[in-house]
């Protein structure tokens, strides 16, 4: 098999952020860019650490053949600029 692309994949995440705050959906993807924004962090800081969690999601679907789940989706992108939850 061949090893994807990393910029390739990056981009693909980065778009998916991008397409979220174009259409509103979530609403919370908007929210949470703005408030990190407000908190400091450039925008494309803060679209990078949105995407973390696109590909957080992703991955979780993949590996664990979970479905998506916007309530756990929605609650990581409130946890930012936290990546990682300290259990």
């Amino acid at each position: 098999m061949t090893k994807p692309n990393p910029d390739i994949v990056r981009a693909a995440i980065l778009q998916v952020v991008e397409n979220q705050l174009r259409d509103g959906t979530p609403p919370e993807t908007k929210q949470t860019l703005q408030r990190l924004i407000k908190e400091g962090h450039s925008e494309e800081e803060a679209k990078r650490l949105i995407a973390t969690v696109v590909a957080s999601e992703i991955f979780g679907v993949l590996k664990h053949k979970r479905p998506y789940d916007q309530a756990r989706y929605i609650a990581a992108l409130q946890r930012l600029p936290k990546v990682f939850d300290e259990k």
